[in-house]
């Protein structure tokens, strides 16, 4: 009886909190800038646009949106530190009337390779629910550490320059 009892009221929970989030007074889009690469590289930069609009009938006071990030390989899914991204602070919106909207650009600067899921959130200040944008998934390539433009005059000039001291060392 008791484990029928916590699963009504498991359901009236997760039935209660569907209704909320369906009557939810705030919608978030997020698409992908169009200027994005291709095939993004670690070091690359990525933006993503976000609308967040007041869809209900009362003003929306003390919205706080902000950009989270999540690892989604297989094994290593965790979320994403973003300060070491680079990634756009939170936005603070005072007011938003019925119907009011706003945009914001989130850029990203791409550190570690990998499957990764973006997702702007959002959470009035006096309400008890958090609202959140469709996902949008990306994947970032491996950059090579060794480029031989760097590398080629110190593996060529080293030498050279200890010979050179040598030859120079014998002379005197």
């Amino acid at each position: 009886m008791k484990r029928m009892m916590s699963l009504f009221a498991l359901l009236g929970v997760l039935l209660g909190a569907g209704s909320a989030w369906a009557d939810a007074p705030v919608q978030i889009t997020l698409v992908p800038d169009p200027q994005n690469p291709a095939q993004p590289k670690m070091g690359d930069w990525l933006k993503f646009h976000s609308v967040i609009k007041n869809t209900g009938r009362q003003p929306v006071s003390g919205l706080v949106a902000w950009i989270s990030l999540v690892q989604v390989d297989p094994g290593k899914e965790q979320p994403v530190d973003l300060e070491d991204w680079s990634a756009h602070k939170a936005v603070l919106r005072p007011s938003l009337a019925p119907g009011q909207s706003f945009s914001v650009d989130w850029p990203i600067r791409l550190i570690q390779a990998g499957n990764y899921r973006v997702v702007i959130s959002a959470a009035e200040r006096t309400a008890s629910t958090l609202l959140a944008s469709p996902f949008a998934d990306f994947h970032v390539e491996r950059k090579p550490t060794i480029e031989s433009g760097r590398i080629l005059p110190v593996a060529l000039g080293m030498p050279l320059l200890i010979a050179a001291f040598a030859g120079w060392r014998l002379r005197r």
